[in-house]
């Protein structure tokens, strides 16, 4: 059977497989759980079936950090260019993803921080990513108006606190999180935002 055959099987799984299998080990048993032998246990494949996808290990973890950046970053980055008409529409664009696990694994970026505690590199691509999205939330205020040094506290008042629903583990109802949302956008965009735009972003969770 020749290549082409083979990946029409699917015996051999695929690429993204095997990156969503080292994903949710890394998310659910940190960064030596992803290792190449029990990931082909856990999908039923033999070891060699991995190196059709990947070099080695160090590609796959290479491979694990860039999709962090996209499934996290990326999402946020997205969210502040987001077509808005009011600064409360564009915070409530940016609060979106933070309230939906779908849009921004919130235990993906955690475990990430985890390995960075014990990884110079990996600490410095998380300290950029940091500063990638503050830059991101900053220049959404400043597209609205205001002034940068006010943006920049704007800013950080916004992703520290979201940012801590993560680190502290907190758990809330939707429910209960959504019915905060209008005092949160009043507090980070210094005026309320219309009942409409409220409701449209509640109808985005129900």
């Amino acid at each position: 059977m020749d290549k082409t055959d083979q990946d029409k099987t699917g015996w051999r799984g695929s690429r993204e497989l095997w990156l969503e299998a080292a994903r949710q080990a890394f998310v659910e048993r940190g960064i030596d759980a992803v290792r190449i032998q029990p990931l082909a246990r856990g999908l039923g494949l033999s070891r060699t079936s991995f190196y059709w996808f990947f070099a080695d290990r160090q590609a796959l973890l290479d491979a694990l950090l860039e999709l962090w950046e996209t499934q996290t970053t990326g999402v946020l980055l997205a969210a502040c260019e987001s077509y808005a008409e009011t600064l409360p529409e564009a915070v409530l664009n940016l609060l979106t993803p933070f309230l939906d696990e779908a849009l921004f694994p919130p235990r993906f970026d955690f475990a990430m921080r985890g390995w960075a505690h014990g990884d110079d590199r990996i600490a410095a691509r998380v300290r950029s990513a940091d500063d990638a999205r503050l830059a991101a939330i900053c220049a959404m205020f400043e597209r609205f108006g205001v002034p940068a040094a006010t943006a920049d506290v704007r800013a950080r008042t916004v992703y520290l606190a979201q940012m801590g629903y993560i680190s502290l583990g907190v758990s809330e109802t939707t429910d209960i999180r959504l019915s905060r949302v209008p005092d949160y956008v009043a507090i980070y965009a210094g005026v309320h935002a219309e009942p409409h735009h409220i409701a449209r972003f509640e109808a985005h969770f129900r």
